[in-house]
């Protein structure tokens, strides 16, 4: 499989603050990545930086054989990158359907699509965003980011806050992008054998560096190296990916 992306010898943070070191990773068509690692390691940081939204000091992110690193996020967005932030971001004043038509681009994903995904964003899609739950504003962030039909997906804390009958069904979902669409994804999760289960490919990051790069399925079987490089939760997390 061809390269996609690509982070070489990669810092990056705010002001004068690194948070990203010297980073090193890639990703190859199709494939879907999760970022693991404790609270404050930099894994949004690092989806901000893909985004366009820190300072580079130094290094390259190569996008599809092509340097990205100096371009405007608005330019990333056009170059096939679709943003889901932690914190949704949905247009409170806006319906569903205006949610999902304000920033469709042409491409195989519309209306149509987003509704067969999510079929609960079809029966509230007159309803405003500031009237839906978080699952719902959730479904509808990833929708409105599909919308403008991205080549990667990048998902920070899709599952944050949500209940299990929810988080299940969002991760049903994502996995049917990379598994059914072919759709490439970069997952950031506290739940780390979750987002393994809805990845091919894993890295762990500690304090703004790569300590660990491998299958998902592998490293979630190892559960002794899970522990040594995450910490406690893992219990919890068999649970949640079980569930």
């Amino acid at each position: 499989m061809a390269e996609m992306l690509a982070f070489d010898a990669l810092s990056a943070g705010y002001g004068n603050a690194v948070v990203l070191d010297r980073l090193s990773f890639s990703l190859n068509e199709g494939q879907s990545l999760a970022v693991l690692g404790r609270n404050g390691v930099g894994k949004t940081t690092l989806l901000e930086t893909l985004m366009g939204h820190t300072r580079v000091m130094s290094g390259e992110i190569r996008w599809r054989g092509q340097p990205i690193t100096r371009l405007a996020p608005h330019q990333r967005v056009r170059a096939g990158l679709g943003w889901v932030p932690q914190e949704r971001e949905v247009f409170p004043s806006l319906t569903v359907e205006e949610n999902l038509l304000v920033v469709a681009r042409r491409g195989p994903w519309n209306l149509r699509r987003v509704y067969a995904l999510f079929p609960r964003l079809q029966e509230r899609r007159g309803n405003y965003g500031n009237q839906l739950s978080g699952g719902e504003q959730q479904m509808l962030a990833i929708g409105r980011a599909l919308m403008t039909n991205p080549r990667l997906l990048l998902l920070d804390e899709p599952m944050e806050g949500l209940a299990p009958i929810i988080v299940e069904e969002l991760a049903r979902a994502i996995r049917a992008l990379g598994e059914r669409e072919g759709l490439a994804c970069i997952v950031v999760e506290q739940h780390p054998v979750l987002a393994l289960s809805m990845t091919n490919r894993a890295i762990v990051l500690e304090r703004g560096t790569l300590v660990h790069s491998g299958d998902s399925a592998g490293l979630a079987e190892d559960t002794a190296l899970l522990h040594r490089l995450l910490g406690v939760g893992i219990e919890e997390d068999l649970e949640v990916a079980a569930a």
